[in-house]
């Protein structure tokens, strides 16, 4: 890291405001419209849909706030951002021909604002963790948890802001198929605490750089490729079986279940058939008689 000279320092004090953030919202609630009954919510509800909006935009911050028994609607105070981000969600939402949303949605320029979003969720960890170290000092796991939540906050709330829009879905909670911006962001919030506790020999600024890097390189390779794989799918199947054991195929869980009650009927049916010959034994002998 020598070769770079003062590069990651001067990257870990990139400002986050204003244009960054700006991309941050507007991939944000890009998603929020690509999501199924969103835009018919959007003019049945308008409010309902503001509130989703804000929720992408801002469900980092509420978690956290949450987890740490602080107001979750700090968030508000930012006047500032609150107000940009409602402004791209309302020409996202109803400017005449989605002009707004296509623009955005060019490839060039979506790409370059899906980068620049994977900036921000660095800078929303180590925020997280520094938040949570001032509070609980050398707490690792509180750090991780916080850090965790402020990086991917958007994805845990989910099945709330579903709710917001009058859909429930349980199955999609994140805590069951966690997505890639959770897992990278658990990753993340591990990497940084583990610096920010002197058990990761690297400083925060270079750390800062790398993942940054890792961050919009995978996430532009994604995007590029069309895959929605997540890339540490097989690492993560690997490391189940290794410390969870296999997981059960179709056939052996319908063994499991089939197997009591085949032993079940299969005594019923010994049972039955010795009735059966001792009444043949029986009017046998009467005949005999």
């Amino acid at each position: 890291m020598e070769l770079l000279g003062d590069l990651p320092l001067r990257f870990s004090r990139l400002p986050m405001f204003p244009f960054f953030d700006l991309a941050h919202y507007m991939v944000s609630v890009i998603s929020l419209k690509e999501q199924r009954g969103v835009v018919e919510v959007a003019h049945s509800s308008p409010l309902a849909c503001w509130f989703s909006a804000m929720l992408y935009c801002f469900g980092g911050s509420i978690l956290s706030s949450l987890m740490l028994a602080e107001p979750p609607v700090a968030f508000l105070a930012n006047t500032t951002g609150v107000l940009l981000a409602s402004s791209v969600w309302y020409l996202i939402f109803y400017c005449p021909h989605d002009l707004a949303y296509r623009c955005f949605c060019f490839p060039p320029i979506r790409l370059m604002i899906a980068g620049m979003k994977e900036v921000t969720r660095t800078w929303k960890i180590t925020g997280g963790i520094v938040h949570a170290h001032r509070r609980f000092a050398d707490a690792w796991l509180i750090m991780i948890a916080v850090g965790w939540a402020r990086g991917a906050g958007g994805g845990l709330i989910s099945n709330f802001e579903q709710l917001v829009r009058g859909i429930w879905k349980p199955e999609t909670n994140e805590l069951l198929k966690m997505s890639y911006p959770v897992q990278v962001s658990l990753i993340g919030a591990v990497l940084f605490t583990m610096q920010c506790t002197f058990y990761l020999p690297i400083t925060k600024h270079n750390l800062m750089l790398l993942y940054t890097i890792f961050l919009v390189a995978t996430k532009v390779k994604m995007m590029v490729t069309g895959c929605t794989t997540s890339p540490f799918a097989s690492l993560e199947e690997t490391l189940g079986c290794l410390f969870f054991g296999q997981k059960p195929t179709g056939s052996q869980t319908k063994d499991e279940a089939n197997g009591p009650s085949n032993g079940i009927s299969s005594a019923c049916e010994c049972f039955l058939d010795g009735e059966k010959s001792e009444a043949v034994q029986r009017k046998h002998a009467k005949k005999t008689e």
